[in-house]
């Protein structure tokens, strides 16, 4: 059985203020998460190894975006979000 049957996905987004490195001007910006919750009972036909590892399953959250543009028109850099943060437990 594959991990993604044991959650349910969706899209979510979250604001976040991040500064430019290249012009230093800072912005707010929309950036994707996408948030895994565990399903509320095992899928059918499941072994005992997969009852083990959905007994350890947590619900968490993988960052989708990575890259951002700069809010300056002039700049319109594009540059890496600095957290090095792609995965949240929730």
């Amino acid at each position: 059985m594959d991990e993604r049957d044991y959650y349910t996905e969706r899209m979510e987004t979250k604001t976040a203020t991040y500064t430019c490195p290249k012009c230093r001007e800072s912005g707010e910006f929309e950036i994707r998460w996408l948030r895994r919750s565990r399903k509320k009972e095992l899928p059918r036909g499941a072994s005992q190894l997969d009852r083990a590892k959905f007994a350890k399953a947590r619900d968490y959250m993988v960052r989708v975006d990575d890259m951002i543009f700069c809010p300056n028109q002039r700049c319109r850099s594009r540059f890496e979000i600095p957290n090095s943060q792609t995965v949240v437990f929730v």
